[in-house]
């Protein structure tokens, strides 16, 4: 399908409030699209349904459903000209920040004060905190920002969520949660943020090193359990917009159903903390805002995939068995936005180790969210 009309079908979904996701996966050109046929509110209930998924942080709230049975499934490819030269220009941020930015930032640099506080009483080993930023707008098209989010993070999985009965989200995430084909799964441990530079090799200090084992050192323990052959890659840099991260892959095979594997993943260490009870209660009991869906998970689950057992197109006989299997991928919902009429409510946090500096932990989080607000202007 021509990307014209694909967007075209997307706008229209949104001027008729109807349900869509539309999403492209790291490092592909393809743009895929799910457009439901009603306005209807679906849940999962156990993640043994086909369709896309939307999940809070907290995981005692709903996991929205948009099920393959009731939406039209579409794609496109990637245009290279889909965002002009003139969108992603370097701005002001701190200017259309909606409130006090020093009231902001006090708050902020008090509430990492807490956390390295109670870590050092032993309560947890690490704590993942979060803020909110609201931006007052004059455009909120979010086709537009999401063919921006396309230009800009190539590496991301970058989605636009859209139901009228939730609301409107857009984000790009670096941070798979779990990739499942047949038995075989993938996660990755993600920790420690610096800004790119081009010119210069990353360094990385203990703070992120550490913060980066304690949770590869969780996932390997709390997986083992559940799979066989369980294998962890060597920790890599990536990059995602304009900011570094270090990276560990983990795989292997599912003794257990997706469900099992997404309690123990989800909320990760990356975006919670450890031990995870603890830390996900000081959150909730410090944050001082809900943060719905971001930190949560979104992605597809259950898509029936066929596999041609014998790609020797010489032999027709044989290459007409095919096989299938059954195919999920769910990645953390960072790097997101939640856009209303007027303004976009920008997510973004961190986390905090008992070598966090609040003055650091603040900076990170500017950087953060300077990358997600250039799609705004």
């Amino acid at each position: 399908m021509q990307s014209a009309h694909f967007f075209k079908i997307a706008q229209s979904h949104f001027n008729e409030a109807l349900p869509f996701v539309l999403y492209r996966k790291p490092n592909v050109s393809i743009i895929k699209g799910m457009f439901q046929n009603d306005a209807t509110l679906y849940r999962s209930e156990n993640l043994t349904e086909s369709g896309f998924v939307f999940a809070p942080f907290n995981a005692d709230g709903n996991t929205i459903l948009m099920p393959t049975i009731h939406s039209e499934i579409l794609e496109c490819a990637v245009s290279k000209d889909l965002t002009p030269p003139d969108c992603l220009q370097d701005k002001d941020f701190q200017n259309n920040f909606h409130g006090n930015f020093a009231e902001a930032k006090s708050i902020h640099l008090n509430l990492v004060s807490k956390a390295i506080k109670a870590i050092k009483k032993g309560l947890f080993k690490k704590v993942v905190l979060s803020r909110k930023e609201e931006i007052m707008l004059l455009n909120t098209n979010p086709i537009t920002l999401f063919k921006r989010l396309l230009s800009e993070y190539k590496t991301a999985f970058v989605y636009c969520w859209y139901h009228p009965k939730i609301g409107l989200w857009l984000g790009a995430s670096p941070e798979t949660l779990l990739s499942v084909t047949g038995t075989r799964f993938t996660t990755m441990a993600l920790a420690g943020t610096q800004t790119f530079m081009a010119d210069k090799e990353p360094i990385w200090k203990a703070k992120e090193t550490t913060e980066q084992q304690l949770v590869t050192d969780y996932l390997a323990k709390n997986l083992q359990p559940l799979v066989s052959n369980l294998t962890i890659a060597g920790v890599e840099t990536i990059k995602a917009g304009n900011l570094l991260h270090l990276r560990t892959k983990i795989s292997g095979i599912l003794k257990a159903n997706l469900i099992a594997i997404v309690a123990v993943l989800h909320p990760t260490p990356a975006v919670c903390g450890l031990p995870k009870l603890m830390a996900k209660q000081f959150i909730l009991e410090n944050e001082n805002y809900h943060r719905e869906f971001y930190t949560g998970f979104l992605g597809e689950i259950n898509r029936v995939e066929f596999i041609e057992r014998n790609t020797n197109r010489r032999n027709v006989e044989h290459s007409a068995y095919n096989s299938q299997t059954t195919v999920s991928n769910l990645f953390v919902n960072l790097r997101c936005m939640q856009l209303t009429d007027v303004q976009a409510s920008v997510y973004v946090g961190g986390g905090i180790t008992i070598d966090s500096i609040p003055e650091q932990e603040w900076e990170e989080t500017v950087n953060k969210t300077q990358t997600i607000k250039k799609v705004l202007f």
